[in-house]
Formats: C-alpha cells, structure tokens, sequence
C-alpha cells in the first residue's frame, strides 16, 4: 500500500525529488499505524495527507531601482489544515520551487501537529533573491508578493512566517502592504516587530528549541552537554542561537559555516562576531578570522562534518549531510546529532546514526521551537498581549520537552525505542488523521 501511494506521489510530481523524500519517510514510518487502524486505511487518509488542499502560483512583478521590470514567481502551497489554520514560512531564494515548498509544507503538517497547537501545515516562497538588493527594491517586491498573497491569507485561514531570505524586515514590508489593502491589524503574519505584535523569543526560537529538544536526547543517553564540543553548520538565526544556548549551558561551540565555507575556532566561536558579520554588515562567514586571526577558515561548507566534535548540529540546509560525512562524524565520536534545518541529513546518513546508536533528533521534532514559538505569538495577537521573554522562553522549553515525550513514547508503543525519526513521524501522523477522520471526506 505504501509503496503504491508512493509511486502516484511521484507520478503527479515528476521532478522534485525533495518532496519525494519527505514523504517516502513518513509513509514508511505510518506504515504500522495504517495497519493498527483500518478505518484510516478505508478512508484513504494517507493518500489524502500527501495531497496538498490548495496549491497557488502566481507572478510578481517588481521593479529594481534603475528602472528595470523583474518577473519572479510566488507560490503558497496549503498542504492540511485539518487541526488549524495553514502555518508555515516564506522562503525567498534562487532555488525555490513547487518541490522545496512541497517538501517543506508536508513536513511542517507533522511538526505543527507535534507542538500541541491548533496549526496546519502550509509553505511559500518565491525565487527572488533578497541578497544584494536595496531596501526599497526588496520593499517593492514584497509589496507586489503580498498584493496577490493578501487574498488568500488571514489569521484564521493562513499564517505565514519567515524563512530564509525573510526576516524582520521582509515581513514588516509585506504585513503593511496587507494592512493597507485589507484595512485590518491582524495576527496574519509571525515574526513581527516587537512594536507591532511581536513576540519575544520568536527570534532566538528555533535555536533555543534545538537545544531544548537536545538536552532530552542527551538526559535519556546519560551525557551532559556541558564540557562537550559542537559544530553548528550555518550562520543564520538558527545556528546563531543554537551555538549562543549551548554557550551558556556550558558547552564548546567550535565551528560555524556559511554557503562558501566553515570557520573552526578551537578557543570557541565568538557569538556576537558572528551576529554583528551576519546579521547588521551582512558579510561572509570568512571575515571572522580578521577579527579571530586564531581561527581558521575553510572554503565548502560541506567539510565541517570533517571536524571532530561530541554535537552536531546541521543548521543550513537540506541533505548537507550525506552518507560519507554521517560516516566520518561517526568515526569521529559525535554521539548526539539535533537537525535545526529542515531535512538536512539523508536518509543514508540518517541509518547510519541509528545503526551506530547516535542519539538523532529529527527535524520536524527538533526545529519545532521556531513555529511553536509563532503559534505562541497568535495566541498573544488573538488575546491583544505581549509576554514576557521569560514567559514565553518557559511556554517554549515545555514544548520541546513534550514534543521530545510524545516522539519517545510513540517509537516505543510501535516496537522502534530510540528511533525519534518514526517516533516523530507517527505521533504527527495520529494527531492529524484522527482530526481528518472525524471531520469526514473533504
């Protein structure tokens, strides 16, 4: 049955072999659920979750500031929202197309159904490259983005947030351009400023997440972060935090990377050089040896899985670690890996840390904080409040925590203790069909 509901996925969608991967997982992982309840088998909700409710395309024309016409592509893919309104980013960049935002949108069903909020999945994006351009031509492409999005979103219908290439100030261009055409403020966007419905933590969230999810892992395998080295791939708001948390809880963060290349610093990365090279000067990640002459830089990212650690955190992107760079962590002792990106590690590399016992916290567990900390900040929008960052770094932590249980339990109920890669993809999967089946044939 699996294998026939995988074939007609990859009928439908030829080319886009990201959202093939995402759902070869999980159906294998559902599998033994499917058996258990027949109903779910009757009713088709396997074949109806890996169908997107909605798919919307759309042209964005944009003009840079010489004068000349751009046309880009926007598109919201609104997978499932049978427990909630659609929730998931916007990534703007150079690769995106319907497979990525497929491929993102079908695992954020499972990571919104973990977090314990009332989220569906979706996901968009366009091909526009936000790097390099003024701050009035990235305004005027998200006005255009959101003059067409604008219809379809709200914050009871779909709520999207930020990703790469869409950060405080993306969304603060496309939140006004919605405003003035809808004539409301509203919760429809997360990742706000702080001054216009913002949450505190919403930035650190993903990182923190990370963290949290990991201490569960290494609490259950009898390790202690402090004392322990991490590599942290990636120099973007996830990696930043990430390294930041495990600073402060004692560890030894010793390597970073960026798209062209990876820093080690053995004295320990400098955080806050990194954020001021990232996340104000917008430079690459090598300029940080001009500030750390001790520190060595390397050019291609993919090496930093070379460098010996305890941790490994793949921050960056999808499927950057591959089965020869799972294999030489392995050789190397990592004993704990937490995925901050979205699907970074194949599913070669994944077998390879199951089969040699590496505590492995999959990322729609593992980098849930980031929009369980946007369902936190509608819920403040919904009752017009502003928590604390204490407060809502609590809300936070617990949810990690309860998202590392459920994922634990569920890989134990099904006969698969330790492996949170089918814990994760089951505990979802329930949450979500027993919604579908309840609410019948739509």
């Amino acid at each position: 049955m699996v294998k026939a509901i995988l074939a007609q996925v990859k009928k439908r969608n030829p080319g886009e072999p990201e959202f093939h991967q995402a759902v070869e997982e999980v159906l294998e992982s559902i599998a033994p659920v499917l058996d258990k309840y027949p109903e779910y088998k009757a009713t088709k909700i396997a074949e109806r979750i890996v169908e997107p409710e909605r798919q919307i395309i759309f042209r964005v024309p944009w003009m840079d500031d010489k004068g000349q016409i751009h046309v880009q592509r926007g598109m919201r893919i609104e997978f499932n929202s049978a427990i909630g309104p659609y929730k998931g980013g916007l990534r703007f960049h150079p690769s995106v197309y319907p497979g990525i935002i497929k491929f993102l949108g079908f695992e954020q069903i499972f990571k919104n159904a973990l977090t314990g909020l009332a989220m569906g999945g979706g996901k968009g994006g366009s091909d526009f490259d936000p790097k390099g351009k003024s701050d009035n031509e990235v305004m005027r492409f998200c006005q255009s983005f959101m003059g067409e999005l604008a219809r379809h979103i709200g914050p009871n219908t779909d709520v999207p947030a930020g990703d790469i290439g869409v950060g405080g100030r993306e969304i603060g261009f496309m939140y006004g351009m919605y405003r003035k055409i809808r004539n409301e403020f509203t919760g429809v966007l997360t990742g706000k400023g702080l001054d216009w419905g913002g949450s505190l933590v919403r930035t650190e969230a993903t990182g923190y997440g990370l963290v949290y999810f990991l201490l569960e892992m290494l609490k259950d395998a009898g390790k202690n972060i402090k004392g322990a080295t991490v590599v942290s791939s990636g120099s973007g708001n996830v990696s930043i935090y990430a390294m930041q948390k495990c600073q402060q809880l004692g560890a030894k963060v010793i390597a970073c990377s960026d798209s062209n290349g990876y820093i080690v610093d053995m004295n320990g990365i400098n955080v806050k050089t990194v954020q001021q090279l990232k996340e104000v000067e917008r430079k690459r990640i090598k300029e940080y040896i001009k500030h750390h002459p001790d520190a060595k830089y390397h050019e291609g990212c993919n090496g930093i899985w070379n460098v010996k650690c305890d941790i490994a955190l793949p921050n960056a992107t999808q499927n950057e670690i591959d089965e020869k760079s799972a294999q030489k962590l392995v050789d190397n002792g990592c004993y704990a890996v937490a995925e901050g990106a979205n699907m970074p590690s194949t599913p070669e590399a994944v077998k390879i840390f199951l089969k040699n016992k590496v505590s492995f916290g999959p990322a729609k567990a593992a980098n849930a904080g980031g929009v369980a900390t946007s369902g936190l900040e509608m819920a403040q929008n919904s009752q017009r409040l502003s928590w604390t960052f204490e407060e809502t770094d609590k809300h936070l932590e617990k949810i990690m925590k309860n998202i590392y249980a459920s994922a634990k339990k569920a890989s134990e109920e099904y006969g698969k203790p330790g492996n949170l890669v089918v814990g994760a993809n089951i505990a979802g999967f329930e949450k979500v069909a027993r919604a579908m089946y309840a609410q019948g044939l739509i």
